[in-house]
């Protein structure tokens, strides 16, 4: 078929629910896609202005971190004192930070940081499973896959320094970057840019499950398998081993917190 997205949606025959949100990030991406790119450390989606980065960066570790809890109203007058910068990088990482999915905006009453509870997470991780999926099949078939093996491996044995040193935000933050290396790997452009667009949540979502007992090895464990498949070249093993570690992820994640449960309340397991 040739376009990436058409054929997650029609190889992979999501519902309504899962349509409607892959087309958002679809929509959110085509419309921002000159704007915004990822560092070499997959961690500032914004290009060319050092002070929205900076701006980008500090009001991004107060979400991940709960300064800025689950609910809580962000306006730009606060962080521009708290920051010491003027308003214009203030406003534009805010427009950056809701492209990602950890703001969202309200009409008329401007950002909010999101109160995602289990059906959030469900949804999002459906979408990583049919997403990554087709990636990683992709990348397990390119000629750089021993590269980028090499280049994942790497990443495994910071993680493992990161779990040892116990901590938590650099691990998920290498986590992220494992997985985004195997959607830009995979040749499919569109399809990365999409992956990239649920990034924000994503790393919401890697807070919470981090602090699972067990979860980070069990996670590592995975990561290997990954590894060792698209190193073979075997495309469906590949695909297979990423959709077992997502939905094993997704399920420490779901287990750790209830319908009626937002982010603010999960981590409390912190």
């Amino acid at each position: 078929m040739g376009h990436p997205i058409l054929e997650v949606i029609f190889n992979q025959k999501l519902d309504c629910h899962q349509f409607s949100l892959l087309s958002r990030y679809y929509r959110v991406d085509m419309s921002t896609i000159s704007e915004s790119s990822s560092d070499p450390g997959g961690r500032t989606p914004v290009r060319g202005d050092s002070l929205v980065s900076v701006a980008y960066a500090q009001i991004r570790e107060r979400i991940l971190s709960g300064r800025l809890a689950p609910g809580e109203r962000v306006t730009v007058r606060p962080l521009s004192d708290e920051l010491d910068l003027s308003p214009t990088p203030i406003r534009t990482a805010l427009t950056a930070l809701e492209r990602q999915g950890l703001l969202e905006a309200r009409d008329h009453r401007g950002f909010f940081v999101p109160e995602l509870g289990a059906e959030d997470f469900e949804e999002i991780y459906e979408l990583r499973e049919v997403l990554e999926g087709v990636a990683s099949r992709h990348a397990a078939l390119s000629a750089s896959r021993i590269e980028l093996g090499a280049k994942l491996r790497n990443l495994l044995a910071a993680q493992k320094t990161a779990i040892q040193d116990q901590a938590i935000d650099r691990y998920g933050d290498l986590d992220v970057d494992f997985h985004r290396e195997i959607w830009h790997a995979s040749g499919r452009s569109r399809l990365a840019s999409v992956a990239d667009n649920l990034f924000g949540q994503m790393r919401v979502g890697n807070n919470i499950s981090a602090h699972v007992p067990g979860r980070p090895e069990a996670s590592l464990n995975e990561h290997v398998e990954i590894i060792e498949a698209i190193e073979s070249g075997d495309a469906s093993r590949a695909e297979n081993a990423v959709r077992e570690h997502i939905r094993s992820a997704s399920q420490a994640l779901l287990g750790s917190i209830t319908s009626d449960n937002s982010v603010e309340k999960a981590a409390s397991l912190d």
